[in-house]
């Protein structure tokens, strides 16, 4: 052997330095080890049940086991433990079981429910006063529990349609909205530059149809450029289709030549063959070091900005076609500068459009407010102005509302 000098006897289990015979190690010593790999185990088989991808018999035994426990406490203290309470494990089942092993599970619960009516019914009849027992399975209870299954297995299989369970679900939902909040965040700008930004979904929900991408481009990230999209539809309807969106104008963004990201993102929603597919948008390409920006649009409301010398609103107003109508739409831009004390508005149709008004008279009430909360563009004069003017403008609106502020003091 390698390493033992000529001649010294073979090391064995028994010899070498530091071991011990297996058979004399500690009872202890292997009930521990014992319990280490049985933790390991469990853990192991936990993180994959909860991730989806291991089987639900462990689950469904316990629940299974849930069941004569309920017919007990039903016959021993059936004022504490009616028959109505096997819906506790028919809820916990149709949101951890796969619909196969629900149906068993309910098969378990029916077989329960049927045993619990059989022993009440005799109890009854051996009992000395019959009509004064008030125990047993009401036809209520009965129906009660038979709807909590239905609901159960409705339940279940959405669930094993969709693919994620019930836990995964909310989570990644959660996590889009995030991701979407996170895309839509202006990015830090140069000394001298300010931008507020509010978006509210309609009715008060999570998802809306607006969205902004925002990312720092061209040489030295020197550009600004923002994209302001208002899909068709509104909150939980349009929210999906601008998850979607937003993630693909926001690899466009910086990839492209400025006049070309528009023709790039009609040509995607017209490859999605959506029923209600199209969109507005208007695109903002500002340099942050001269203030010289152009506004291209597709079918959106013109961009608004507050000359601090004149003390007065301009309309700045792009030639576009809504985004996935047809195919080689051209979209023509508007040019204009941001000097110091200037505001530039971009805005989305929540914001102006009201049932009886005037598109027109919107934007004049939306500048009026604007020229009110965003004076002359002191250093921290605009601060949650987006957001204060949503709750003045269009608070009452049942509409997705987006409003943008870049303003440079």
């Amino acid at each position: 052997m390698a390493g033992r000098p000529p001649g010294a006897p073979p090391q064995t289990t028994a010899t070498r330095p530091g071991a011990a015979p297996a058979a004399s190690e500690p009872v202890t010593a292997r009930l521990r080890k014992r319990l280490r790999r049985a933790r390991r185990r469990l853990r192991t088989a936990g993180v994959d049940y909860f991730r989806g991808g291991a089987a639900d018999w462990p689950v469904l035994c316990a629940l299974a086991l849930l069941v004569p426990l309920m017919i007990l406490l039903n016959i021993w203290i059936p004022d504490w433990a009616p028959p109505t309470a096997l819906v506790l494990p028919i809820l916990a089942g149709a949101l951890l079981l796969r619909p196969g092993s629900l149906v068993v599970l309910y098969a378990l619960a029916a077989l329960g429910l049927s045993a619990e009516s059989v022993i009440h019914t005799g109890q009854r009849v051996a009992s000395e006063n019959p009509e004064a027992y008030v125990y047993g399975v009401t036809p209520g209870a009965a129906l009660v529990v038979g709807a909590a299954g239905v609901g159960g297995l409705l339940l279940a299989q959405f669930r094993a349609r969709v693919g994620v369970p019930w836990w995964g679900g909310s989570t990644m939902l959660f996590d889009l909205r995030e991701r979407l909040r996170v895309q839509s965040r202006v990015p830090e700008l140069p000394a001298g530059w300010h931008a507020d930004m509010a978006l509210r979904p309609a009715g008060g929900q999570s998802f809306s149809g607006d969205f902004v991408v925002a990312a720092r481009t061209g040489p030295g990230q020197r550009l600004l450029e923002v994209v302001l999209a208002d899909v068709s539809g509104k909150g939980m309807d349009a929210g999906s289709r601008a998850l979607l969106l937003s993630g693909a104008f926001g690899g466009l963004v910086g990839s492209l030549p400025a006049h070309d990201f528009l023709p790039a993102a009609n040509g995607y929603l017209l490859r999605q063959s959506w029923e209600e597919g199209f969109a507005t948008a208007v695109h903002l390409v500002l340099d942050l070091d001269t203030g010289e920006y152009e506004l291209l649009s597709a079918g959106h409301l013109p961009g608004m900005q507050r000359l601090a010398g004149a003390g007065r609103w301009e309309v700045k107003e792009a030639e576009g076609p809504l985004l996935g109508i047809y195919d080689g739409a051209k979209f023509e831009g508007v040019r204009g500068r941001l000097n110091r004390g200037d505001v530039l508005m971009l805005c989305t149709d929540g914001m102006v459009e009201a049932p009886g008004r005037d598109l027109a008279e919107g934007m004049d009430r939306l500048m009026g407010e604007a020229d009110r909360l965003v004076p002359g563009g002191a250093p921290g004069s605009g601060a949650g102005a987006a957001a204060a003017l949503i709750e003045t403008v269009a608070r009452d609106i049942n509409d997705d509302r987006a409003v943008l502020l870049l303003w440079r003091d």
